[in-house]
């Protein structure tokens, strides 16, 4: 599998504090995998690029590399104990903010997702024939190359042509990815909202990069928002969703769907239940990989 970027989780890297990550390629066995990830996304990992050999995780740099070493250390004796393959082995380094910036442009090409959109960055030219979404990620996460996000893509796609189109809520916007696109297919109002103020930033870029005047942007989290909406998206991990599953439910209109993406296959038997228990019912699910999305109603 190519490598691919993992939602961002929402953890804030405030601006006057000196902006950059640590990098860990990690290699461990296929069936430690997913309990590295989980464990990655408990210690505050930011995002996470997978592909066939190795883990690539990013951390901020507000805690120091000694707050992050010791828990990695550990995790081959906790996969020990639970009958886990247990090897383990990393190396890891810091990179700025600037080379970060440097290393996204010379990584990511413009690709096509569904039928009409292509998604590429500031500095290229645009695609014949599609719609074009242009998107800088800056310090945030969210491009549309990981399946989770080209799944919402090509829903928010397959629904826009059904679905009451008068407004759209994003919740854990990243770069507004989804957002824009909830624009370009035809949604009146939108509403992305982040924790982390350099995803809101970065989403607040790509709206003006677009030429987009019906999207709001706004740092918070779904309980910040009000009014309901006939689309929802919620790209995240699978215990935040479980966590937000109240508000969630209370921001989808009578007759509007909610879309819950971000997790892996079989963590969905988790957060279902819960959206039961909010009165929502599932209506689709979609697995591409070993990712699933959900997607539900009242």
């Amino acid at each position: 599998m190519s490598s691919c970027i993992l939602s961002l989780l929402g953890r804030a890297i405030r601006y006057n504090k000196l902006m950059g990550y640590y990098e860990f390629k990690i290699e461990v066995a296929e069936g430690s995998r997913d309990a590295l990830i989980q464990k990655m996304s408990e210690m505050g990992c930011l995002g996470i690029v997978d592909n066939e050999k190795t883990l690539t995780a990013y951390f901020s740099d507000n805690n120091g590399i000694n707050a992050i070493l010791p828990e990695i250390n550990s995790f081959a004796g906790i996969l020990k104990k639970s009958g886990l393959d247990d090897k383990l082995s990393y190396k890891y380094e810091f990179i700025s903010e600037r080379d970060w910036n440097e290393s996204w442009k010379k990584k990511f090409v413009p690709i096509n997702v569904g039928d009409n959109l292509a998604i590429l960055p500031p500095w290229d030219t645009p695609v014949a024939g599609r719609t074009n979404l242009i998107i800088d990620p800056g310090m945030a996460f969210g491009t549309g190359h990981h399946e989770t996000t080209r799944t919402c893509l090509i829903l928010i796609e397959r629904f826009s042509k059904n679905l009451d189109k008068e407004s759209f809520l994003d919740i854990g916007t990243g770069t507004g990815v989804l957002a824009i696109a909830a624009s370009k297919f035809g949604f009146k109002h939108i509403v992305g909202v982040d924790t982390d103020p350099l995803a809101v930033d970065a989403a607040l870029r790509n709206v003006k990069h677009n030429n987009l005047d019906n999207i709001e942007i706004k740092e918070g989290s779904a309980s910040d928002v009000e009014g309901s909406f006939d689309f929802v998206a919620a790209n995240l991990m699978s215990e935040i969703l479980i966590r937000i599953a109240h508000d969630i439910a209370l921001r989808i209109k009578p007759s509007g769907i909610a879309m819950l993406s971000g997790m892996l296959v079989g963590q969905d038997d988790d957060v279902l239940p819960v959206m039961e228990k909010e009165g929502l019912r599932l209506i689709e699910k979609v697995i591409d990989g070993r990712w699933v999305s959900l997607l539900v109603t009242h």
